[in-house]
């Protein structure tokens, strides 16, 4: 009887220590878990800041003109209208109206791709500093946030 005591008596010992240690570790997890969201936001207003410098030096115009330029061959921008209409129209006449469907999203796609492709970006003048600044911002800000995102 004397020995079975003792070996409750042992194990009960060890689980309080194991208790007690996963008290400390979860103190000290809470601990650094505080420092990584403050490197988290910290992160996401560097990331915020250089992306929003970067986005402010940037001047869009758009060469959109009365021909859309394919390789060599110009088109006049009302043609690429024309799938669009042609699709629109099929939905009215036929029965089965997928086809007319595909057709429509065909000529949406072809007309926001001569938008997209017509567009066209253009950095400010600026000084080294100021670049070096908006794109280090950036980096530190979106490494400080992934390295937060996928740590163990």
């Amino acid at each position: 009887m004397d020995k079975k005591l003792k070996k409750l008596e042992e194990e009960q010992r060890r689980l309080m220590n194991e208790i007690d240690n996963m008290k400390n570790t979860n103190k000290h997890n809470s601990a650094g878990s505080s420092g990584s969201l403050l490197q988290f936001v910290i992160g996401l207003v560097l990331l915020g800041a250089g992306l929003f410098w970067i986005f402010q030096s940037v001047h869009v115009s758009s060469s959109f003109g009365s021909f859309y330029h394919i390789g060599s061959w110009a088109a006049p921008n009302g043609t690429i209208i024309i799938p669009l209409l042609i699709g629109i129209v099929m939905l009215f006449l036929m029965e089965r109206k997928i086809f007319g469907w595909i057709v429509t999203g065909i000529g949406i796609a072809i007309i926001l791709i001569a938008v997209i492709t017509s567009v066209r970006l253009y950095f400010t003048g600026g000084n080294l500093f100021n670049y070096i600044l908006m794109f280090g911002f950036t980096a530190v800000g979106g490494g400080l946030v992934l390295k937060n995102l996928f740590k163990k």
